[in-house]
């Protein structure tokens, strides 16, 4: 068979960008998904906000100072900056750019405005809009965290309010349905998301022209 469904894409990796409003899931989407495919490397983002309870540094985020960050942001260490709800957000590009060229997959979860930026420096991103099946259920996520003031659970779905006006400049809209704690791992949304970078890694554009021709001639 001349194309089979674990085949390795020769050059760079792929890009794939999660983004949608707090409390949609992208931390539980994307880590069960990092589980299922361990080729896809995930890109930490710098933040000025506090590490909430069970947070590690250089695995939920690298966390800074904001004299620090905004150091980072004057040497263009950054793919894009954010602020949001007070505290300022970056993507590391050293990262994501040695990780492309070594081959392998690179998936990040930024907020909306800076999935659009990255996407305009990465035209190849990929990028995915993750939503919760009822809009109600943002804030009973954001309640059950138990790490923010009513008011900054308002402030934030507020800002989800004004995402939402993004979503048609993204590739994939993914609904995560909710489901009790103990199934989030089988969730429908990781399957999806499984599928798309499957999906995209088979797209004809990704393969070199002197593969094709090997297709063509055998």
């Amino acid at each position: 068979m001349w194309l089979e469904r674990g085949v390795a894409l020769k050059g760079p990796g792929l890009l794939f960008v999660v983004s949608g409003p707090s409390g949609a899931g992208k931390d539980t989407v994307v880590d069960a998904l990092r589980e299922r495919v361990p080729r896809v490397r995930y890109s930490v983002s710098a933040t000025t906000r506090k590490p909430r309870p069970g947070e590690r540094e250089g695995e939920a985020y690298f966390f800074v100072t904001r004299s620090d960050f905004e150091a980072m942001a004057t040497r263009g260490e950054f793919l894009e900056t954010k602020k949001y709800n007070g505290n300022l957000y970056g993507t590391p590009r050293s990262f994501v750019e040695r990780t492309l060229s070594d081959g392998y997959d690179v998936i990040m979860k930024p907020e909306v405005n800076g999935a659009l930026a990255i996407k305009r420096g990465f035209q190849a991103a990929v990028l995915v809009f993750l939503l919760p099946d009822k809009f109600s259920y943002l804030h009973q996520r954001l309640t059950e965290r138990r790490t923010e003031s009513a008011e900054e659970i308002a402030a934030r779905l507020a800002i989800a309010h004004t995402e939402l006006a993004s979503i048609r400049h993204f590739d994939y809209v993914l609904i995560n349905e909710q489901a009790p704690l103990e199934q989030r791992g089988s969730l429908p949304a990781v399957d999806d998301l499984e599928a798309i970078i499957h999906a995209e890694r088979f797209r004809i554009h990704h393969y070199k022209d002197d593969y094709i021709r090997n297709v063509e001639e055998s």
